[in-house]
């Protein structure tokens, strides 16, 4: 029996990108035998993505597409955080990834993420926006500083050295993932999901590089520096605290 690939898409405001990014996922080609599931968790948006997503889901079945695709709608704005969870516990595949409803990542890449798990080597695999010759927008200096503190710090007090902690691409062997106690509903999810995997015993996690098309603030970029500071309180709570 073929094995799954969930796809959890956290989008809140999406709707400039969200059919874009239905269209990649539904399309891209999946190694090693994989089945795909998309799991989307509307945060109670204010524009047309909810819509958007039930007219793809009509057209999907209307092609009699082997994607299945599923669409879960927060009661309230949650947080980017609290709809990852959601999506956890939704997605029913082996391997579940994390995708933004944004352009920024690249599911032409998750076969590079894949590999390392299925070839036997790996539990969890973070995709690297710092490694390889991948391309990579020209955007803000801060924001990378600001990303090496806190990949610094994490690394520091959870004895890894990976070169991205808050990337987005983080693939995790199903059975893994959904034991984990996840509590963070924003941007934190990123630190305590690191600091927690960390501690699991005998855990092998990998990275590989990836590109990033990131976008601007005009273009619908939501992290800010408060955001900034929570991760960093998260590096300290989930990997001494708790």
């Amino acid at each position: 029996m073929n094995q799954t690939l969930s796809i959890v898409i956290p989008a809140y405001n999406e709707s400039a990108t969200i059919r874009v990014i239905l269209d990649k996922v539904t399309t891209v080609p999946l190694n090693f035998g994989l089945q795909r599931q998309i799991v989307v968790i509307n945060d109670s948006s204010n524009d047309n993505t909810q819509k958007i997503v039930e007219d793809y889901i009509a057209e999907n079945i209307k092609k009699s597409s082997s994607a299945e695709i599923l669409l879960f709608n927060n009661t309230k704005n949650s947080g980017k955080g609290y709809s990852i969870r959601e999506g956890i516990k939704k997605a029913t595949g082996d391997y579940i990834i994390i995708q933004d409803a944004d352009t920024e990542y690249d599911p032409r890449e998750y076969n590079r993420l894949l590999t390392p798990i299925m070839e036997g080597f790996a539990d969890v695999v973070y995709g690297s926006r710092f490694m390889g010759e991948n391309p990579h927008r020209v955007l803000f200096f801060w924001h990378s500083i600001g990303n090496a503190i806190l990949t610094f710090f994490s690394n520091m007090l959870s004895n890894l050295n990976l070169t991205d902690m808050e990337t987005c691409y983080k693939l995790f062997k199903s059975e893994i993932i959904k034991k984990v106690n996840l509590k963070e509903n924003r941007f934190g999810f990123e630190p305590e999901v690191t600091a927690k995997i960390a501690r699991i015993p005998g855990i092998r996690i990998y990275e590989v590089g990836i590109s990033y098309y990131g976008r601007t603030y005009k273009e619908g970029k939501k992290i800010n520096w408060r955001d900034g500071i929570r991760a960093f309180w998260c590096i300290f709570k989930y990997n001494i605290f708790s």
